[in-house]
């Protein structure tokens, strides 16, 4: 596998050596050795996580607050979403920056998204079903989230106002200036 490290410390864009011939293909998805190793310390995942949602779908920014913080491996298993992690380190010199990077069911890259995080992905495809491995349990009472229509955090979402469908929770999460980042 090839692992791309970003501009952002402790974000990873891994991509799976794949191997094609007249049956299909086959690619190793996770092995906890090379993920390890390429992250540099152990993560245990304890909880796997999937959804399937239409074209222009946007879900986040989503985080968990401490001591709920969660690390994610994420990737596209059908369709195409545009994946975004954004910097909420309070001490980080990149704090407030992002990373996005396309994820699909073609190129079969997947974004390591450490704690200290918001996490969030636009749908760019007709449907698209999107995989994650967690490192913490879901913890309701520590959701946070950031709107996705700030524009000092400057995304691109590659999907159009008038076409985002958001969650009524979503439309409602603060611009990053408004909130004391717990991390």
């Amino acid at each position: 596998m090839d692992i791309i490290k970003p501009e952002i410390e402790g974000l990873l864009i891994i991509r799976p050596k794949v191997f094609d011939d007249a049956r299909g293909y086959f690619f190793e998805s996770y092995s906890k050795r090379a993920f390890d190793d390429a992250v540099g310390y152990p993560v245990e995942f304890v909880q796997d996580n999937q959804s399937k949602s239409s074209y222009g779908v946007v879900r986040g920014l989503h985080f968990q607050k401490p001591p709920y913080t969660q690390a994610k491996l994420v990737r596209c298993i059908k369709g195409k979403v545009l994946d975004v992690a954004v910097d909420m380190r309070k001490d980080s010199p990149t704090f407030g920056k992002h990373v996005a990077v396309e994820l699909s069911e073609e190129n079969k890259v997947q974004f390591f998204v450490p704690r200290g995080f918001a996490h969030g992905f636009s749908v760019l495809s007709e449907e698209a079903v999107f995989q994650y491995k967690c490192d913490n349990y879901y913890a309701p009472q520590a959701d946070g989230g950031i709107s996705i229509a700030d524009e000092s955090l400057g995304i691109d979402w590659r999907v159009a106002p008038e076409d985002m469908v958001l969650s009524e929770k979503d439309l409602k999460h603060p611009k990053l200036g408004e909130i004391n980042s717990p991390f």
